[in-house]
């Protein structure tokens, strides 16, 4: 699904239950997240429908490199030469998606929280069991302002990975949070504002700290990696999150 107009010069790109973002600015576009790969085909259909190609395309910035982030993001980067941004903390796993150690064993999920079997299925059908990493990355640090179309304020948001970052567009007044604050986590089924389960979040103490930095912005947009976009601010969001705690 295509969804122009998320934030002000923002198209949502939602498959699988996650979603990647076109953002585009005078200079060019840029993808924040890059789904899953078979996402590639809506990612190639915004580009077009935006009125530009991929030659236009500057950037692929990653809330983080988990593979549901990652999907088409070699592919761009080898067919199309688009340079794939991540913060430090993260380019072990950009590079091999499949090495990291969640906070809970992930296997049993399905059977605990029925509700996530048509969201996992359909990531899987997606290709997540067959992500490719990306070699070659560019690293950002927290507080770096990115010189890519949009210019994203990269706030470091660790807890869901050691690296990730949400990433805010002050002059759109919106943030892309990527997983560290959904409004649906794909291992339980659950919606609303929350962090995602211990199945796919490293540490989660670390991670429910992190939602103050995203709080900070009071952007009123929120844009995540996994649900609806919320459009009642960034702080609300924060707030339902506390209160949802993860499974």
């Amino acid at each position: 699904m295509i969804t122009r107009d998320v934030a002000p010069g923002v198209t949502g790109i939602t498959q699988a239950s996650t979603n990647c973002y076109l953002v585009e600015a005078d200079d060019g576009l840029s993808f924040v997240d890059a789904g899953l790969p078979r996402t590639w085909a809506l990612a190639d259909q915004a580009v077009r429908d935006s009125g530009h190609a991929w030659s236009d395309v500057r950037a692929i910035v990653l809330t983080h490199a988990h593979f549901d982030h990652l999907g088409f993001a070699a592919r761009a980067h080898e067919e199309h030469g688009v340079a794939v941004w991540v913060h430090d903390g993260d380019v072990r796993i950009a590079k091999h998606p499949y090495r990291y150690q969640p906070g809970r064993p992930r296997l049993l999920y399905p059977l605990t929280h029925p509700r996530a079997i048509p969201h996992l299925t359909a990531m899987t059908a997606a290709g997540a069991l067959r992500v490719k990493g990306v070699p070659s990355v560019t690293t950002f640090q927290d507080g770096d302002v990115l010189p890519v179309p949009g210019r994203p304020h990269v706030i470091a948001t660790p807890g869901h990975t050691d690296g990730h970052c949400a990433l805010h567009l002050a002059d759109r007044d919106a943030i892309f949070t990527g997983d560290g604050l959904v409004t649906l986590d794909p291992y339980t089924g659950r919606t609303g504002p929350r962090i995602v389960a211990r199945a796919g979040t490293k540490d989660r103490e670390t991670a429910v700290e992190s939602l103050d930095a995203m709080a900070e912005t009071r952007a009123t947009i929120v844009l995540p990696g996994h649900g609806e976009p919320w459009t009642a601010g960034v702080v609300g969001a924060v707030q339902q999150a506390w209160r949802a705690g993860a499974a």
